[in-house]
């Protein structure tokens, strides 16, 4: 899903494998892996994803960088 975000351009959830994937304006996308869908939901109605991202899912879930530019 599309955002508004200054950082973030696209959100994607896969609730069967719970990997939630974010792709950043700079190119990068992070997969970020066993991602409750509890977590994916109140981070899509976050107030600033941005902070949302930093705080409650980056340093608690492992995660793969798939691309750069």
């Amino acid at each position: 899903m599309p955002t508004e975000s200054a950082q973030i351009r696209d959100i994607r959830y896969d609730e069967s494998r719970a990997k939630l994937t974010v792709d950043f304006e700079d190119g990068a996308a992070h997969v970020y892996v066993g991602v409750p869908g509890e977590v994916h939901r109140s981070f899509m109605v976050a107030s600033c994803r941005e902070d949302f991202l930093a705080e409650e899912i980056s340093d608690q879930y492992p995660y793969n960088r798939l691309t750069s530019r």
